[in-house]
């Protein structure tokens, strides 16, 4: 991975910032660097320096991963991000939003089956409280 240079006058980040600044472990960090989705720089004066760049790499790798983006997946779309196939990253996009809507439909049969039986065994109804059949759809 090629080496980010640094705006003029930017300040730059050690790792436990850079960690802090993406809502992540500085394990975390070294973790996608060892995934190659993170640079790891040089040491200056023994300490390495990122800036904002590898701020907001991380951000996206993390916002990426709550989508439900695989690791693999992320370090395509991010190779994808420096070139010009639009339509490689619609078509990972399109899957993504499909495996999301499935959950989201799972979600949702889940949701109703808690309802019924919340419904179901509401206070002051006698009896037992059906339980499993609250499940059946």
């Amino acid at each position: 991975m090629p080496p980010v240079s640094e705006p003029q006058g930017a300040k730059s980040l050690t790792i436990g910032e850079l960690a802090a600044a993406g809502g992540v472990g500085v394990e975390t960090i070294r973790f996608y660097q060892r995934r190659d989705l993170l640079r790891t720089p040089a040491r200056g004066g023994g300490i390495r320096h990122y800036d904002r760049a590898d701020v907001r790499r991380l951000r996206f790798i993390r916002q990426a991963q709550a989508a439900g983006f695989t690791l693999e997946e992320i370090r395509e779309l991010l190779e994808l991000d420096a070139g010009e196939d639009r339509s490689r990253a619609r078509e990972l996009a399109k899957a993504r939003i499909e495996a999301l809507d499935a959950k989201i439909a799972d979600l949702q049969r889940a949701q109703d089956a808690l309802r019924r039986l919340a419904r179901e065994c509401a206070e002051g109804s006698a009896g037992p409280c059906p339980i499993l059949s609250s499940f059946d759809v």
